[in-house]
């Protein structure tokens, strides 16, 4: 394939925006794409698997190329060069390029692959702090995480059934598998902007990967119950459970953001989910709702690692520090919101996190200094052993 001056040039933008002036990957990469409408599939493929690629492996091409972390403009457009070198493309004869050569490049790359925070490109403190965390396993989880995520979608059985959208994606000859790892899950086969299409406007289905589609079940939901989702955001899990509880009952959607609460009024609206209310949080709300709920949801803030599939400048942004601000707000919502779970309600703590510090070790302190609680299921899903994110599902029970 020609290399062509203005898509280098777009990628180049979109790495700046990301890696330098912290704008989220996917916004930055819509907003971009959405910015010359004379770009066909093929061109906005082109920019954003090289985006996507250079953020995951930044340290890696930046070091073939002759540097580190990709922190100039220079330093992106030799890593994009490096890493153009590694696909078979003959560099043109560009200023940004000069002094680049293959030899060197594929030299420094086989010199990485013995350092493993280069090689899987991550942060020296992270590879340090992941080993820690998971010892021996930490090498096949992180190298499973810089893979690409697959396209999952969830059925809302308020506007459809399975079938329905099976017939669907077989009309529209989209290609998709189902899996047995849950029960409204099908996994779509290459690439396909479902947001535009009639089926996901009328509430057919959500984008939502496996594992995310495992939190919501683990709370066992009853038509008619009341439930609280405490840490909502867009309201993905809400959405869920409003379809589990076949619109009777009552879901309490609560998050500090009124944006994403917003948002999740709009996708209940498209969804049918009649029984969501939202509420933003203010201080002392948890009293307010005190033991009001049969089910209580703690979708905590969590560094998400598990998911860096699909965010991988989270390896970039996250940083010791941030970490441990997470961890410490994970056990005052903890610590707070479980009031508001009912005698013999259930509370299920989920993180998108593979840090045991993020994940058993909060449940097991928590535990401790609540004995009415109970931990009556457990389940940590690995990248590498399943392919699907990396999530932590706890249900407990309150006793009294």
């Amino acid at each position: 394939m020609r290399l062509h001056r203005n898509l280098c040039e777009a990628i180049v933008i979109g790495l700046e925006q990301i890696l330098i002036q912290g704008a989220h990957a996917g916004y930055a990469i819509d907003t971009l794409l959405q910015s010359n409408k004379k770009w066909g599939a093929r061109d906005r493929n082109f920019i954003a698997d090289h985006i996507y690629t250079l953020i995951r492996y930044q340290r890696l091409y930046g070091y073939a190329a002759g540097g580190d972390y990709m922190d100039t403009a220079p330093s992106i457009w030799m890593a994009l060069g490096a890493y153009l070198i590694t696909t078979g493309h003959e560099l043109p004869d560009w200023p940004e390029w000069a002094g680049l050569d293959a030899a060197t490049v594929h030299s420094r790359l086989a010199a990485a692959h013995s350092h493993r925070a280069l090689a899987e490109s991550l942060p020296d403190w992270l590879d340090a702090k992941g080993g820690q965390e998971l010892g021996s396993h930490w090498a096949s989880e992180i190298h499973a995480l810089n893979d690409q995520a697959p396209l999952c979608i969830r059925v809302n059985h308020l506007r459809a059934t399975r079938q329905t959208v099976i017939d669907f994606l077989q009309s529209e000859q989209i290609p998709f598998t189902l899996s047995d790892a849950a029960p409204d899950a099908i996994i779509i086969s290459g690439r396909k902007n479902l947001r535009t299409t009639y089926a996901y406007k009328s509430g057919w289905f959500e984008i939502q990967d496996i594992s995310s589609q495992l939190v919501a079940p683990a709370l066992d939901v009853q038509p008619g119950m009341m439930v609280i989702d405490a840490c909502a955001g867009a309201g993905g899990k809400t959405l869920h459970l409003a379809s589990l509880m076949q619109n009777k009952g009552r879901i309490t959607a609560i998050d500090i953001y009124p944006d994403k609460l917003k948002e999740l009024e709009a996708r209940a609206r498209r969804n049918d989910a009649k029984i969501i209310r939202t509420t933003a949080y203010t201080d002392g709300l948890e009293s307010t709702l005190r033991e009001s709920a049969d089910r209580l949801l703690l979708d905590v803030p969590c560094s998400g690692m598990g998911v860096i599939r699909r965010n991988p400048d989270t390896k970039w942004k996250l940083t010791s520090d941030l970490l441990e601000q997470y961890i410490i707000a994970q056990q005052d919502i903890l610590r707070r919101y479980s009031a508001m779970l009912r005698p013999g309600g259930v509370m299920v703590y989920a993180t998108c996190s593979i840090f045991p510090s993020e994940n058993e070790k909060q449940i097991q302190a928590f535990v401790a200094d609540h004995p009415s609680f109970t931990i009556i299921g457990e389940q940590s899903i690995s990248p590498s052993q399943t392919g699907f994110d990396g999530f932590y599902i706890c249900r407990l029970q309150r006793r009294n």
